[in-house]
């Protein structure tokens, strides 16, 4: 692991590190914010999931969550969204390929060889982490936007146990049933659609569901609405009586500026969660 760079930040520091890593075939770069809390020993994690065309970079330097973390204590983890680099398959549409993981693991060529980002966030990144750096492996929580709230709400429920609580803004509700899914599944995935519907939150939610509180904001001027699906993961989670807040948040888009405006609360959801306060 090399160190790209690291930066004071509301008293700890704003680090971007790089990394060889085996699951992806690749390099791989990620931004970690570590609280100043973190001198006297582990502190909890908040992992953020960015979502299609980002990288890690996207939503370290325009989410301001790093001052609510900070307030809290509480470390976050910025994974990038892909595998790069010359030798690793892409695809000319912005939604397909580099910048469009989907974090799940790819079967299909040519894709399978590197497109392998569950593993990756799940896993290798995770154990790089721990080893690293004074995080609390016992304390977890995860949050994504747009192709990375699907990513960490899919995440956390295929791992119970792991995440204190999820959240996500403008997250790709139901891939399976949206453009922005059934494209990509097909190419990572293969025709066979039994195989989406173990990476689709809505599924999810209505088979498992979550063993702790959600968060979901989408705005209602979202650009995107129609490809989020958000009508299929509420109604699931009403179904099952999940523990959770569907917020519809009027006139917000899909930004970044949507997301800083509510990115206060959905720290101080996932603090209340890592430190075993109700709310």
């Amino acid at each position: 692991m090399q160190t790209v760079s690291e930066n004071n930040c509301f008293g700890g520091v704003q680090g971007v590190y790089n990394h060889t890593s085996t699951a992806c075939a690749c390099d791989m770069t990620f931004g970690l914010f570590m609280p100043v809390e973190a001198k006297d020993g582990p502190v909890p994690v908040l992992w953020f999931l960015s979502g299609l065309t980002c990288t890690h970079e996207n939503a370290m330097t325009k989410a301001g969550a790093q001052l609510w973390a900070a307030e809290h204590g509480i470390a976050l983890v910025f994974p990038d969204t892909s595998p790069r680099g010359d030798d690793v398959a892409n695809d000319e549409a912005y939604d397909l390929g580099q910048s469009a993981g989907f974090y799940i693991d790819a079967t299909q060529s040519p894709w399978a060889t590197h497109f392998q980002m569950q593993s990756y966030v799940l896993h290798e990144l995770s154990e790089l982490l721990f080893e690293n750096f004074p995080l609390d492996e016992q304390r977890q929580s995860i949050c994504g936007h747009s192709m990375g709230g699907h990513g960490a709400l899919t995440l956390a429920m295929k791992t119970p146990g792991r995440f204190a609580s999820m959240s996500a803004f403008s997250p790709i509700c139901n891939p399976v049933q949206s453009d922005w899914g059934r494209k990509q599944f097909t190419a990572y995935l293969g025709a066979d659609e039994s195989e989406w519907v173990k990476h689709d939150a809505t599924h999810l939610m209505a088979g498992s569901g979550f063993n702790g509180p959600v968060l979901v904001d989408t705005g209602t001027q979202d650009q995107f609405y129609d490809l989020l699906k958000p009508e299929g993961l509420a109604t699931a989670m009403v179904a099952r009586k999940q523990n959770g807040t569907f917020r519809l948040q009027p006139g917000y888009d899909h930004s970044y500026f949507f997301i800083s405006t509510f990115m206060e609360d959905h720290v101080a959801f996932h603090a209340d969660a890592l430190y075993g306060v109700t709310a």
